[in-house]
Formats: structure tokens, C-alpha cells, sequence
């Protein structure tokens, strides 16, 4: 059977992309509804030529949507995972609007191996919820600096609002039985897109290596929108609030 991912001309990173967009719409059936409502707020507050900061990116999910609503933008792309990043650079390669670093963002000195010193939009989507309290309040201390005044911040994320435990049990019940519905009818999930990639001539080795700096899938702390938006109060925001919810998940924009 051939791979899909791979062509008589090298890697497709397309198809690489539109994996990882299946696969994480398996957990996030309206993931493209809170990037939408992302960039609406992007061009409310910042306008339609940003120089936007891509935190945590990933495959450039947010880069990919970024760029096609906004041709005048520019990304920045960080992130520590070398497979993931791989697929970013492999897509984006030639484009000189994007920019990718390698940084871990629990190093303090993270911030300086970025090409700018500040953004109009510092954007993330679900992956700050890897971190624990104290190490994304100190991470929230950072992005405060990299904002210029009057540029946003944005972050779409599990956040759970602990003090309405039996709502947040049916949520999860429900979503749960939509995706082993979805599972069944053959969607891939998280732990099978790695298998694959494992199993790639071009990503085998960054796929191992990414297994090595984070072990096996773990999360961190998911607390409630009302904790984010009072961080990043005190991290130098002057106003912070959800702008997009599902059931489950948040996008909070804190303004400069």
C-alpha cells in the first residue's frame, strides 16, 4: 500500500498537514471555528498585517490559516517538537513570511532566540494545557513582554471550570461517546498519526527524538478561564476575558 504522505517527489507535506488536522479534529470537531474567531479578533484589534508570534506551533496550524486570510502577515513559529516542526518547515518552506525556532518554553531564555523583541498577536491553540500553573504563570510573564501595547494575546484551550463538576461530567461523557463513535468509523487519533510518522523515512528519526524530550503523551493543569484571565492581569495585561467557548474548551484574549 502506498503512504499517502509520501510522493515519487519527496515528502508530501500537505498530506502531512491534513493529517494532523483530521486527527485533532477528532478531539475538536470546531477547531476551525475558534481559529476563525481568532483571526476575527486579530483583525478587530491588530488589523490584517500583523507580525504574529505562532507559540508552541506545532505543524503551523495556526500559521497555515493565519497566512491564507492574511497574505501581509508575518509568523514566527516556536516550538520544541522536531517532528512537528519538521512538517511546519517542510510546509512552509520558501515562504519568507514564516520564520521557525526551536525553544523550549520552560528555558527562562527562550525569548531571545526569537528574530523580533515584540508582536501585535502572540497566538496558541492547544497546547499550553502540557503546562502546570506556576511554569505557565511565569510563561504568561514572558508573553506580557513580547506584546507591544495594545497588541493581543490569545489562547484556545481546555480550561475547566472545576466548580460545575457534574456539567463538566456530562460534557465529557457525551464528547467521549461522539469520538469512540468517530473512532469507530475509522478517524485516526493521537497515539496512531505518531505510529505513522514513526514509520516515515523522513520524520522516523525527529519522530524519536520528540519521544525523547517528552516521554509519552502527559498533561499538565486545565484550570478555568477566570484563573487565565487573572494571570495575565497580573502578568501586565490590562483587559483578559474569553471571546469563544465550547462546552469544553476556551479562547481567552488578554489585551496590552
Amino acid at each position: 500500500m502506498t503512504d499517502p504522505h509520501t510522493t515519487t517527489a519527496g515528502t508530501d507535506w500537505q498530506a502531512w498537514q491534513e493529517s494532523w488536522d483530521r486527527q485533532q479534529e477528532w478531539y475538536m470537531p470546531d477547531r476551525e471555528e475558534r481559529f476563525r474567531v481568532m483571526l476575527d479578533m486579530v483583525e478587530a484589534l491588530v488589523g490584517t498585517a500583523p507580525r504574529v508570534l505562532d507559540l508552541a506551533c506545532g505543524t503551523g496550524s495556526i500559521t497555515a490559516r493565519l497566512l491564507d486570510r492574511f497574505p501581509d502577515a508575518v509568523s514566527t513559529g516556536v516550538d520544541l517538537d522536531p517532528a512537528l516542526l519538521a512538517v511546519a518547515e517542510g510546509t512552509f518552506a520558501g515562504d519568507e513570511r514564516v520564520t521557525f525556532v526551536t525553544a523550549d518554553l520552560k528555558d527562562p531564555g527562550w525569548a531571545k532566540q526569537l528574530p523580533h523583541g515584540s508582536y501585535d498577536a502572540v497566538l496558541t491553540a492547544t497546547a499550553l494545557h502540557w503546562l502546570h500553573r506556576e511554569p505557565l504563570a511565569d510563561l504568561y510573564g514572558h508573553i506580557a513582554g513580547l506584546v507591544r501595547d495594545g497588541g493581543v494575546f490569545m489562547n484556545a484551550d481546555h480550561m475547566i471550570d472545576e466548580t460545575t463538576p457534574r456539567i463538566n461530567a456530562a460534557e465529557r461523557a457525551q464528547r467521549h461517546a461522539r469520538m469512540d463513535q468517530a473512532r469507530s468509523e475509522g478517524a485516526l487519533d493521537w497515539a496512531e498519526w505518531w505510529q505513522l510518522a514513526a514509520k516515515d523515512p523522513v520524520l522516523a528519526g525527529p519522530t524519536a527524538r520528540r519521544f525523547e524530550i517528552y516521554g509519552e503523551h502527559a498533561d499538565g493543569d486545565m484550570p478555568s478561564p477566570a484563573w487565565h484571565a487573572r494571570v495575565l492581569r497580573e502578568a501586565g495585561f490590562a483587559e483578559a476575558r474569553p471571546v469563544w467557548c465550547s462546552p469544553s474548551d476556551t479562547l481567552l484574549l488578554a489585551l496590552k
